[in-house]
């Protein structure tokens, strides 16, 4: 049942009244992870932080969770995969629309409310778990900030701006949760970490999508590895004791099908849209994150113009990105307000029209292939058209873009790195190879 992700996990307790028995964690279990009531009990429990969060059936109740943890708030369905249905919501007149649009709710079916973490770090931890001893697989930590889904966002282990003390927390909470459930094969934890306080978002009892991922990175195939542990043997037995941490980055980053479905903004949000994976490796993350943009299709410029517009919030990160590709000598664009914010800065920068203030203007800045990257963030909770135009462009185009300023500073020291020289290319068996069986994280 681990491996086949959030679909088994809904048939445990069928199966399991039915009369069949269900190999590694128990049904009881996986219901205490899903269960949003249960698992808030475990984690206070355990005294383990989660942002405020409450539940509900009828909008009413909704408002009413939502005044107590405060906007913005995370709000989804009960049981979904992929994120379907979850948004992030602003304001009470976006949860009435959210109710009325989006939510299918019932009493066994409550919609999830959580207090959203804004400018927080995320990070997944997998492990194995025999019932007795539990072994870290990895921890990544999300290149895209919070309220990107995990499987859109891209990810690197080992984490490059998590401390160590930080992950020695994920860690040991990732522990206490496997004993506490009993989780017998593979458990993923996910975290938010923000003003120096590590919060649980969830915990899965099961394979994550970053299964494959981290076997890559370490060597060690963890499915099999999980299998053997649920069909009764130890984690002793299979020879896995002790987390490897490679000294190299392993980069993972999402593909998305935009090209193909254009009428879909490429904006990410909560609910996921990619349909595949790649994964780059080097000794530096700067190289390593350029290896994986290449294998997802996004070449980045070594030189040339970008073009940057950003909302209200994310000026001051964009004017310290803007300032290193001005280093690097990129010509500066940017449309009126992020250019007004740069130029105070003592920046250079070209202005740029925007559709609707005439032309010329970024759409034929873009076309006529003046722009060699594009760095956009949505104007608050709704996207303007203009910037929607503009996104759906840069893909018809080719253009490298971004919508997330982190994702944008990763590119940064992408094209820092690749500036550097050749990247070099090593098969996996010569990574692990190099890795030695990897150095123990304790």
């Amino acid at each position: 049942m681990q491996l086949g992700g959030q679909t088994p996990l809904k048939l445990t307790r069928p199966l399991e009244a039915a009369g069949v028995t269900i190999l590694g964690t128990s049904p009881d279990s996986i219901d205490a992870a899903e269960d949003r009531k249960r698992f808030e009990e475990i984690a206070r429990e355990l005294g383990i932080a989660q942002p405020p969060s409450g539940t509900a059936t009828k909008l009413p109740e909704a408002i009413a969770v939502a005044e107590r943890v405060g906007y913005p708030v995370l709000v989804r369905p009960s049981y979904v995969l992929g994120g379907r249905a979850m948004e992030i919501v602003y304001d009470t007149a976006q949860l009435r629309d959210y109710f009325a649009r989006a939510a299918l709710v019932s009493e066994d079916r409550p919609v999830l409310i959580d207090r959203f973490l804004e400018d927080a770090f995320e990070a997944d931890v997998d492990a194995i778990s025999d019932g007795t001893n539990v072994v870290i697989g990895g921890v990544m930590q999300h290149i895209e900030d919070a309220g990107i889904h995990s499987g859109d966002s891209a990810c690197v282990l080992p984490p490059y701006r998590i401390s160590k003390a930080h992950q020695d927390v994920m860690r040991r909470h990732t522990v206490a949760f496997a004993h506490r459930l009993g989780v017998k094969g593979l458990i993923n934890v996910q975290f938010a970490l923000k003003d120096g306080i590590v919060y649980v978002l969830e915990v899965n009892p099961r394979a994550s999508r970053t299964i494959p991922f981290i076997s890559k990175a370490i060597g060690v195939q963890l499915a099999s590895l999980a299998a053997r542990v649920m069909a009764g043997e130890s984690l002793a037995d299979v020879g896995y004791t002790t987390e490897i941490v490679p000294s190299y980055f392993s980069v993972k980053e999402a593909v998305f099908p935009f090209n193909k479905f254009r009428e879909f903004d490429p904006v990410l949000g909560p609910e996921m849209r990619s349909t595949g994976e790649v994964m780059g490796i080097a000794d530096s993350f700067g190289v390593a994150f350029s290896k994986a943009q290449l294998g997802a299709g996004n070449g980045l410029p070594l030189e040339g113009a970008v073009l940057i517009t950003v909302n209200e919030h994310d000026k001051p990160t964009a004017a310290d990105l803007a300032v290193r590709f001005k280093a690097m000598g990129y010509h500066l664009m940017a449309t009126i307000g992020t250019a007004r914010f740069l130029e105070a800065r003592g920046l250079e920068v070209e202005l740029v029209r925007k559709v609707h203030e005439g032309r010329p203007n970024l759409m034929d800045k873009l076309v006529n292939g003046q722009v060699q990257l594009l760095i956009n963030t949505p104007l608050g909770k709704h996207a303007q058209m203009d910037d929607y135009s503009m996104r759906q462009a840069a893909i018809a185009l080719k253009v490298p873009y971004t919508t997330t300023l982190s994702a944008a500073s990763a590119a940064c020291d992408a094209i820092a790195a690749l500036r550097t020289g050749v990247p070099g290319v090593q098969s996996l068996q010569e990574w692990h190879a190099a890795l030695g069986r990897g150095r123990a994280a304790h």
